[in-house]
């Protein structure tokens, strides 16, 4: 036997009726927070000082990305001389 009930409500009426907190302000004076931090990183960021945080990185990973490319190729080249 299966027995189907359908409830109208809304999701307050829901959280009231099986006791659960209302946790909407907490979302909205998270969200209020993490916008404030990430307006304030941004602002303090300017584009010359991204540029120089970011493109070292960014340089030092192609760096590394042609070296194993060359060492495999070589690796390779040298494979193909012994057969």
């Amino acid at each position: 036997m299966k027995i189907t009930i359908d409830i109208d409500c809304t999701p307050e009426e829901a959280r009231h009726f099986l006791g659960l907190p209302d946790v909407k302000p907490m979302q909205d004076a998270m969200m209020r927070e993490i916008q404030e931090r990430m307006s304030a990183n941004l602002q303090a960021m300017d584009p010359d000082t991204m540029l120089k945080t970011w493109l070292p990185a960014g340089l030092q990973g192609m760096e590394q990305f042609q070296k194993m490319f060359w060492t495999q190729m070589a690796s390779a080249i040298k494979q193909e001389g012994r057969t």
